[in-house]
């Protein structure tokens, strides 16, 4: 039993779950409705809080009043969040209207946009990342380039986009490929600057060609490299999905947070959090085991 416990790291696992219970019990907490104390005031005004709608009867009791918990509880409890997930995803494929598509194709529509920017940004930045790493003239000439463009936020491009391209899906992609692209090509230039110079020589001694060597021995040796530049990356592009999502009014779950906060549900934003929290997470682990898959030790 110990064996098994210290295998599969169970304790550490326990402890996540008893820190997520001691988080939800103190939410509930915080948001649970008591009951109404009439101490000092007088039927009248007891009468004008009923009338407002401030307090309702107490349906376990003869005669006691409540605090309305659609007035009283300005934080949605986790009950409600959980109803939320369970009307959410009982349907979760729905189509009843332009803006009004189930979450799981607006998990679907947010995958697509990010996918294909991330990826196209991923090939533009690795093989232009190799060409500025191969050659010192080029990185010289296009570094003070890089430098101006990189700090600048992918969001900040959308007005320049929306004008040239007008079409909001092709903005989201855009601003993806963007957030992704320079710690690519930063990360890629420097793991391929790097490589031994013994890895070269033997490439040159065997007339590999220039796609021969790139495959064999270039992406290779830079690999470490570049895989960081890609999670640095990752983590870019989903920053910047969501308000690219917010601000266009394209589907997507970052449409969809801001749909919620419009509409004053915030259990809705809170769902809508979890689900874009749950979408990284899957992703991040997906790109961990391909970080894995390629490292290597010499």
């Amino acid at each position: 039993m110990k064996s098994l416990f210290y295998k599969y790291k169970l304790g550490p696992k326990l402890m996540s779950l008893a820190l997520l219970l001691m988080l939800l019990l103190v939410w509930h907490g915080s948001t649970t409705v008591g009951k109404f104390d009439p101490s000092g005031k007088t039927d009248d005004e007891i009468m004008l809080m009923e009338m407002n709608g401030d307090i309702i009867p107490d349906p376990d009791s003869d005669g006691q009043y409540i605090n309305n918990p659609e007035k009283s509880a300005t934080f949605p409890g986790p009950m409600k969040v959980v109803e939320k997930i369970y009307d959410e995803f009982s349907n979760p494929f729905h189509r009843k209207g332009t803006n009004d598509h189930g979450i799981g194709w607006l998990i679907l529509y947010t995958l697509a946009v990010f996918a294909i920017g991330y990826l196209a940004a991923s090939i533009v930045g690795i093989l232009l990342g190799v060409l500025i790493g191969l050659s010192r003239t080029l990185f010289e000439v296009l570094n003070p380039f890089l430098q101006v463009l990189k700090p600048i936020s992918p969001v900040a491009w959308m007005p320049l986009l929306l004008y040239t391209v007008q079409d909001g899906k092709s903005v989201a992609v855009l601003v993806v490929f963007l957030a992704s692209l320079w710690p690519t090509v930063a990360n890629t230039a420097f793991g391929v600057s790097n490589i031994r110079e013994d890895y070269l020589r033997v490439a040159s001694l065997l007339q590999f060609g220039w796609v021969r060597r790139l495959f064999t021995v270039i992406l290779p040796g830079a690999a470490p490299a570049i895989v960081s530049g890609l999670r640095i990356s990752f983590v870019s592009a989903l920053v910047a999905i969501v308000p690219a999502e917010m601000l266009l009014g394209e589907l997507g779950v970052g449409y969809n947070i801001w749909m919620e906060w419009n509409n004053l549900d915030i259990a809705g934003v809170i769902f809508a959090v979890l689900v874009f929290g749950a979408m990284g997470f899957i992703l991040d682990s997906l790109l961990d085991r391909f970080a894995k898959g390629v490292s290597f030790v010499e």
